[in-house]
């Protein structure tokens, strides 16, 4: 990945792996993000490429507003999140659409229709419409690449950021894609003043304004030629508008009809539309999430059919597009096989669980956030009461504080991981301290951003190419044990510092050690199963086993904990529960003396 050299064989890339190569001949220089699914490996392969500074950035917001100062030096940037990501840097984007660019600015906002990792499933087609800015939206890996070069080109024509729309469908699916000739930005590096532009006063931002109306009929009067908007004629009974995804799922269960492929799902090519609708008998809208194409067709005066038929919730496929317009069952795509249940449940020797298991005996209310610790509210551990949004957890605390009053003391607590802490819960713990709050917050810090691939952050001390750096001190930003901590009438912060056991340190380490449970003192009273760990397991007294119990136990005791040495992490944290010393470390005296 580090060579200059131009590839010409077919390569097999998914839709993210394509976009970074596709961003690394469109000659990117600057690219910030923040890890999320289903856009995090954008940039963990752009950064392998020579000649492009890639960097973690603390958050969204912040990754926006390095890749636009970088523009405005008059080099290509790049800004990756996912849907929700974009919710964080909308302040820049909406002002961005009124400065314009120097060097072109490329957002990527990748949606994650049916929530496979996220807290909502909106439709980020609403951006583009609400911000004023062009948005492009591939189909596949092979088309993703092209588009954002395409993307490039579009935002120094026109002035503007650009966004480029992909699902979880794209991002993650692998197709053919060929390396391609490197591009050269129409903007030259350097530091230029540009008050006027660059600097959004109220004076300048009227004009701007202005400017920006006029781009976008511009960016209409485009759209009407732009190649990627293109008419593939069949059958005319039927016609199809559609985009991204949703054209390959129409061309599988529809293929001998007319289809119009938007390219471009904002600004529209409104005579392109009306004139494919004059010439198909009946015209359908397929798209996932919202109606969004389907809300301007009919602001056009076109008689359309969509969200009537096709589902608004979760993603598509050819299957439910044609049952959808037929009202006809058709035969499962495939045939479903019978698996066992797998819930999601923290990682074996998770550092997390043992103070979830904590916190669950205080029977305080626990305002939680976006991590994997997320995992905590399931059954057994029930030790998260809500979650809303990257830095939300110290946010609700403090307001059911200042709801309730002194009546709150002691029944509050704040949990949030220390990559979403540096996200966006700093700001939420000197909100607490600046109106003399008492809320306790407990920061989990496991070293690493774990639930999106163990990507490094600002308190782990390694940039995205491993380099070391500066690491946040997150103990320096705030201050110290649970149950002296919760009832203070003043703010407390709590760091449970433990790293991840997926890390690849931790599982490299040569003094792990192995549990095991002896048998004979199991009561199974069942309280190691409470901290819910997937190495441990339940076995049921067989017959013989239950007769060779004294008397009295066969009252109690119907089976027996176990721990799998497989799923075993050596963590430790179940032999503190157990009272009647049952966990032991495998080769140890008490092994031998049991």
């Amino acid at each position: 990945m580090k060579s200059q050299t131009k590839l010409k064989e077919k390569m097999l890339l998914s839709g993210n792996e394509a976009i970074a190569l596709g961003a690394y001949e469109a000659g990117v220089k600057v690219a910030s993000a923040y890890p999320g699914t289903p856009s995090t490996e954008i940039l963990e392969n752009l950064c392998r490429y020579e000649g492009v500074y890639a960097e973690w950035a603390p958050n969204e917001k912040v990754a926006l507003e390095v890749a636009l100062g970088a523009s405005f030096a008059g080099v290509r940037a790049l800004a990756t999140m996912k849907h929700v990501g974009l919710n964080v840097a909308a302040d820049p984007l909406f002002t961005a659409a009124y400065t314009g660019v120097k060097g072109g600015l490329v957002i990527v906002t990748a949606d994650d229709p049916e929530m496979h990792s996220s807290q909502n499933e909106q439709d980020n087609r609403n951006y583009a419409f609400a911000a004023k800015v062009p948005m492009l939206e591939p189909s596949d890996p092979s088309e993703a690449k092209e588009f954002i070069k395409t993307a490039y080109a579009l935002s120094e024509e026109f002035d503007t950021p650009v966004l480029l729309r992909t699902t979880t469908r794209v991002a993650h699916v692998k197709g053919l894609t060929s390396a391609g000739d490197m591009q050269t930005s129409s903007a030259k590096p350097g530091i230029e003043k540009m008050p006027e532009k660059f600097v959004m006063l109220p004076s300048n931002a009227k004009k701007r304004r202005i400017e920006l109306e006029k781009r976008i009929e511009r960016l209409k009067e485009f759209a009407e030629g732009f190649p990627e908007n293109r008419i593939e004629w069949g059958g005319k009974k039927m016609g199809f508008i559609t985009s991204g995804v949703s054209y390959l799922y129409v061309k599988e269960a529809f293929p001998d009809s007319s289809v119009f492929k938007l390219g471009m799902v904002w600004p529209f090519p409104e005579k392109m539309i009306k004139a494919f609708s004059a010439e198909v008998e009946e015209l359908f809208i397929v798209e996932e999430l919202d109606p969004f194409i389907e809300l301007h067709v009919k602001a056009m005066g076109i008689k359309c059919r969509g969200k009537e038929l096709i589902p608004a919730i979760g993603e598509l496929n050819s299957k439910i597009v044609r049952e959808s317009i037929t009202g006809e069952k058709g035969r499962d795509i495939f045939e479903p096989m019978p698996i066992p249940m797998r819930p999601p449940n923290l990682c074996p020797g998770c550092p997390h669980r043992g103070i979830f298991y904590a916190i669950s005996k205080l029977g305080v209310f626990v305002a939680g956030d976006i991590g994997c610790y997320t995992l905590a509210a399931l059954r057994p551990l029930a030790a998260m009461d809500s979650c809303v949004c990257m830095g939300a957890g110290i946010g609700a605390a403090f307001g059911m504080e200042k709801a309730l009053g002194k009546d709150s003391l002691g029944k509050i607590v704040a949990v949030i991981g220390d990559s979403t802490f540096i996200h966006s819960g700093i700001t939420g713990l000197i909100d607490i301290v600046y109106n003399r709050g008492f809320t306790t917050v407990v920061i989990l810090d496991n070293r690493t951003t774990g639930m999106t691939g163990h990507q490094p952050n600002p308190s782990t001390g390694v940039t995205i190419t491993g380099e070391i750096t500066n690491a946040v001190d997150i103990e320096a930003l705030s201050r110290e044990i649970l149950r002296q901590e919760v009832k203070r009438p003043e703010p407390s912060v709590i760091i449970a510092k433990a790293p991840c056991v997926l890390l690849p340190e931790m599982k490299k380490r040569k003094d792990k050690l192995l549990y095991l449970i002896v048998s004979e003192k199991c009561t199974g009273c069942r309280i190691c199963l409470k901290i819910g760990c997937p190495a441990i397991e339940w076995a049921p007294l067989t017959e013989e086993q239950f007769k060779q119990l004294k008397p009295f136990k066969r009252l109690k005791q119907k089976g027996y904990s176990r721990i799998n040495a497989v799923l075993c992490e050596g963590c430790g944290q179940c032999a503190m529960l157990c009272k009647f010393k049952a966990i032991v470390i495998a080769g140890s005296e008490n092994e031998k003396n049991a």
